[in-house]
């Protein structure tokens, strides 16, 4: 279960570190709040933060389910390409826009994986 920390861990100081950046742009660029439209690097760094918590509420879950049911040590490692997924995702949107599908899929597809691979153990379970 300490991977599972481990890699829970470093998804919220990612998450967090974006919400900083968000912040020096806002201040860079002088978006003053409450706006949340301004500077296009600003309002980029803030989608990739809002969508990364959007992702996060799949993520956390799931990853600790997998954790409790399957496999502590996988999870975390599926975990980690989560995490990489969404720097990737961030490096692509802030270039543009348009180029950040890889990024997204590399941070969806891990949690997918772990929903359905918690799901089988579950139900297999049971049976």
């Amino acid at each position: 279960m300490e991977a599972t920390i481990i890699v829970t861990i470093l998804a919220l100081m990612q998450f967090t570190l974006f919400g900083i950046q968000v912040g020096s742009m806002r201040a860079k660029h002088q978006v003053k709040a409450p706006a949340t439209t301004g500077h296009d690097d600003f309002e980029r760094m803030n989608r990739v933060h809002l969508n990364t918590l959007e992702q996060l509420v799949v993520f956390l879950p799931a990853l600790w389910m997998h954790a409790l049911v399957a496999n502590p040590l996988w999870g975390a490692l599926i975990g980690l390409v989560f995490i990489a997924g969404r720097f990737i995702y961030r490096a692509e949107y802030m270039k543009d826009p348009s180029s950040r599908s890889p990024g997204f899929s590399i941070s969806f597809i891990p949690s997918a994986v772990l929903l359905i691979w918690t799901l089988v153990v579950v139900v297999l379970g049971m049976i």
